[in-house]
């Protein structure tokens, strides 16, 4: 079944180019553009704007590749304490590393890395031996005292004048980060001041996707953000400057819109006069400008607001949300009139686990039709449950024994006896490579493995919450899971 369109994906990639080559031209051809999200793998943003592809961002910034370089900031104290990216579970120096090769490997220009406030932190002092070992540039700038609001200091041979100055040769320096709180803004702002004390004119802007400006505070899409973010405070907010200044209603979220003031004082100070008068003029995201469809967004961003509370309620147990975060995923559901029952998947794993009291997972595909698995002596649920939806797409009866015993026979054995294990029951990683190993020699095998690509996009529920292994192999294979706050036995 094809997915419905809600999003002209080709229409954004032309006119977002297009906007940020306006801004740098406005700019005297200097712009250093804060990337805020994700560059690569924006699945957030496939899920609530359909039709918008994971690496659209990157797509769009081909478009323009000649003018680019990038310098990806990453905070010493996150590098000293091994931060660890909630969606990838891999720390932020790693993932400094994963940006620079996928650059690289996309084939933009190489550009630096910037550790924010250095003071001599050790893991970041042997990160940084690492960079320049791997022929990397890496500047370093400082924590400074009262920043942003005290502009005389700020602005200051003590201030930003202490931190390194980066050299760039591009006219557009992409400023982008492993994660929030890296120092983006902070890097953008400083080399403007550097820049303009060497007598260079040098322009800011800011790229965020989310919220959208040019829709509804109460849109589905803003709303869907908002849930994507409860756990870091963020809140949309009209933009009272952008309204002052224009006579305009435009969105934009509580941090930006509070730190304004500071950074339109920072622009009158470097250039003579801001060149915006509001926080929503700082933006160059068009995003809004390519939704075509009203409906299929609301459904998308519904659906993806329910797996955002499910997910909240999860994290809560295993103690890494707020309560406060909780509560306000669950508001905003009830703002967009769902409930848990409106994700379909999630009652079918609950009528069969009332019935059968053992774990189950569902997958619900394309065409609504759902499918079940339950845990086994052989196999976990959501391997049942993997194994039974690529059955059901390739057409093969469900009593069609699949997986010979003389292959699973073996692995439980060793499982057992030499490796230890307490449930030697397959994890879904398992199952796949012994699914893999059987189609060299069994077509009906080989013909199920190749469904494995009409799993993306699915839906998946779980009766407990699943071990790593499992959840990250869903994960590999988009498959969108949500799990009940059962830890798993």
């Amino acid at each position: 079944m094809k997915m419905k369109l809600a999003f002209d994906n080709e229409k954004y990639v032309k006119i977002q180019a297009e906007q940020i080559l306006k801004r740098i031209k406005q700019f005297g051809n200097k712009l250093y553009l804060e990337f805020g999200g994700k560059l690569f793998d924006d699945y957030h943003a496939s899920r609530v704007l359909p039709g918008f592809l994971p690496d659209t961002k990157i797509k769009m910034l081909k478009e323009l590749k000649e003018q680019i370089e990038f310098v990806i900031v990453s905070n010493a104290n996150d590098i000293q304490s091994n931060k660890i990216r909630n969606d990838t579970s891999i720390t932020y120096e790693d993932e400094v590393l994963r940006l620079i090769e996928l650059f690289a490997k996309v084939g933009f220009k190489q550009g630096s890395v910037v550790i924010t406030q250095y003071d001599h932190q050790s893991n970041a002092d042997s990160f940084i031996i690492k960079l320049k070992n791997m022929g990397h540039k890496v500047y370093k700038s400082y924590f400074i005292e009262g920043y942003p609001f005290d502009t005389d200091y700020v602005l200051s041979d003590q201030g930003f004048g202490k931190n390194d100055y980066i050299e760039t040769t591009k006219p557009l320096v992409i400023v982008t980060a492993p994660g929030p709180g890296s120092g983006k803004m902070a890097t953008c702002l400083s080399q403007l001041y550097l820049e303009h004390e060497r007598g260079i004119q040098a322009g800011y802007a800011k790229y965020e996707t989310f919220p959208i400006w040019n829709i509804p505070l109460q849109h589905p899409v803003n709303l869907a953000y908002e849930a994507a973010t409860a756990d870091l405070n963020d809140i949309n907010m009209l933009d009272p400057y952008h309204l002052n200044a224009y006579n305009k209603i435009a969105v934009n979220y509580n941090r930006d819109i509070e730190v304004f003031p500071v950074l339109k004082t920072i622009f009158e100070r470097i250039y003579g006069k801001s060149p915006y008068q509001s926080p929503t003029d700082m933006g160059v995201n068009m995003a809004g400008f390519c939704i075509i469809d009203e409906e299929v967004t609301k459904e998308a961003c519904k659906q993806e607001i329910i797996r955002r509370y499910l997910d909240s309620i999860v994290k809560n147990k295993m103690g890494k949300f707020p309560d406060s975060a909780v509560e306000k995923t669950l508001s905003i559901m009830k703002q967009m009139n769902a409930s848990v029952a409106d994700r379909a998947c999630v009652q079918a794993t609950r009528d069969r686990y009332e019935k059968e009291k053992v774990a189950i997972t569902s997958i619900q595909l394309h065409d609504g039709t759902i499918i079940t698995g339950k845990s086994s002596t052989l196999m976990r649920a959501p391997s049942a449950a993997l194994i039974n939806a690529l059955k059901h797409l390739a057409g093969i009866q469900d009593d069609l024994l699949l997986l010979s015993p003389s292959v699973l026979d073996p692995i439980i054995k060793l499982k057992l006896t030499q490796l230890n294990y307490n449930n030697p029951r397959l994890h879904v990683n398992e199952v796949l490579l012994i699914l893999a190993v059987s189609a060299t020699t069994n077509p009906i095998a080989d013909l199920v493995l190749h469904q494995l690509e009409k799993l993306k996009g699915t839906q998946a529920h779980s009766s407990s919450i699943l071990s790593f292994i499992d959840q990250n192999y869903y994960n590999k294979l988009k498959i969108e899971l949500t799990t009940e706050p059962v830890l798993n036995k």
